[in-house]
């Protein structure tokens, strides 16, 4: 997998289903558990992550609202069921994956 920046659209979407299977969070927070889970190996970059969350809740993957915490105004995402099924099935496929390229690289003779 690409280091540093998020290599595709498509990555960066699975990997926001992913933070939000766990609980609902905020944008910056969802950066920051991609980062922190990736070992800092993945970024979302904020031109990238708001337009895709945007995407997802567009699409009835996520959906939000917005909460006022300390005098600011903050928007919270969650994942829908829609989402989880998605979801699902983008970890099926990515373990479908991992298993071929192994496969292939593993070094077993």
């Amino acid at each position: 997998m690409h280091t540093g920046a998020m290599k595709t659209r498509e990555q960066l979407r699975m990997l926001i289903l992913a933070v939000l299977e766990r609980q609902p969070e905020h944008g910056y927070a969802i950066a920051q558990a991609i980062k922190a889970r990736s070992e800092g190996l993945l970024t979302a970059r904020e031109g990238s992550l708001y337009p895709a969350l945007h995407a997802l809740e567009a699409e009835g993957l996520v959906e939000s609202e917005e909460h006022d915490v300390g005098g600011r105004v903050r928007r919270e995402y969650r994942l829908t069921e829609k989402g989880k099924g998605v979801l699902a099935k983008a970890r099926k496929e990515w373990e479908k994956q991992v298993r071929a390229v192994g496969a292939v690289i593993g070094g077993q003779s």
